[in-house]
């Protein structure tokens, strides 16, 4: 059996979608084959000792690639009798790579290492991370070609597809929606639901400004944002400046296990992501749309970067322009006033989660990484 030293800065109890997708590949491996190597979060204490591997806290909240953090790496893998590592981002703790005493080297990429091959400086640091390791993941289509031309043509050759899953038996219809529902007072109205950090690239901003074109065609319907982030006081100025702070409802920062009921409390997901800052800040994949196809919900997404890639365009959802109010908008009231096409979409959703996107089928594909024999064209 190989055990696994993770070596990650994105990991619970810190939220956020590439710590639940780390954290879900670590927790599927077999008993005693893993060891995570993190920084120290609030909260560590109580989490590290839920889980059925140990977690070994760095002294501070950020681990960056620096002699002490290598040293300490390998203390761990040496002592726990690691055989691979797998970097949970691979930008920039994947710089470790080749000093690690261990015969398996995988690097998992996000959004930001899409965004990294975008620059100069950055992407000579990403070529050298790719020539360490003996994978580099990728979340689809959009984010394999953009690392695939900061890489030397072995790295690129290496690239290999590892998708977030779906936990389908936790997200899924009916998993307390209607709770949700009654205790923030949205009763029976139609629900548009968008769970996500607030920070601008995710596009709530765009949902404020189109929600008075959809309260024009749909008067009881209420928006629904679930999360926290330094973008909220802004968004609350902007709900009452475009008078519809009535019917928003901001729930701040909501704990994993209570997450499926909110997605489950909507009718249409809608999260219209956009391409920011010259396409540093963009979209990797997005698995909160993955996450309300599961609980049975038609989802509206931004066009940003891999955000398509998680939708079906006019089976499971619509993919909008993320900085268009007006499209958002058409979009949205097309779902709420059509509402057996809605629930026809994320029906179909549903079933392509089951089929496509189960955590089963991930951590089967990330199993056969873990064992596959090296291909020998990494440097030393």
């Amino acid at each position: 059996m190989i055990k696994t030293l993770f070596v990650t800065n994105d990991f619970p109890p810190r939220p956020g979608g590439i710590q639940a997708f780390v954290h879900a590949l670590a927790v599927r491996r077999p008993p005693g084959s893993v060891v995570v190597y993190a920084p120290a979060w609030e909260g560590a204490a109580r989490f590290d000792a839920a889980q059925p591997y140990p977690v070994i806290r760095h002294s501070s909240s950020l681990m960056v690639p620096v002699p002490s953090v290598r040293r300490r790496a390998a203390e761990i893998a040496r002592a726990e009798g690691c055989d691979g590592v797998v970097f949970g981002a691979a930008a920039p703790l994947g710089l470790l790579a080749p000093s690690l005493p261990v015969s398996r080297r995988l690097g998992l990429t996000h959004g930001h290492e899409a965004s990294w091959a975008s620059l100069p400086l950055s992407r000579g640091l990403l070529r050298r991370i790719g020539d360490g390791v003996d994978v580099l993941t990728y979340l689809g289509e959009y984010t394999r070609a953009r690392l695939a031309r900061a890489l030397s043509p072995r790295a690129a050759a290496r690239l290999t597809r590892l998708a977030p899953g779906v936990d389908t038996g936790v997200f899924r219809p009916g998993c307390g929606g209607a709770e949700v529902r009654a205790r923030l007072g949205l009763a029976d109205r139609p629900v548009v639901v968008c769970v996500s950090r607030l920070v601008p690239r995710k596009g709530q901003d765009t949902l404020l400004r189109a929600w008075p074109r959809v309260l024009q065609a749909v008067p009881d319907a209420a928006l629904l944002l679930v999360g926290g982030g330094p973008y909220r006081p802004s968004l609350e100025r902007l709900a009452s400046s475009l008078g519809v702070t009535a019917s928003v409802r901001f729930t701040g920062p909501v704990p994993w296990e209570e997450l499926p009921a909110h997605f489950d409390a909507g009718d249409v997901f809608a999260m219209p992501c956009r391409t920011r800052l010259g396409g540093i800040d963009v979209e990797g994949l997005g698995i909160v749309y993955l996450e309300a196809s599961a609980c049975g919900l038609p989802v509206v997404a931004g066009d940003s970067g891999g955000a398509p890639d998680a939708v079906i365009p006019g089976e499971t959802g619509l993919v909008v322009e993320g900085a268009s109010p007006p499209a958002v908008a058409r979009a949205l009231t097309g779902l709420l006033g059509d509402p057996g096409r809605a629930r026809a979409m994320g029906a179909r959703g549903r079933a392509w989660i089951e089929a496509e996107w189960d955590w089963d089928l991930v951590a089967a594909r990330f199993a056969g990484l873990l064992t596959a024999h090296p291909t020998g064209d990494r440097p030393a």
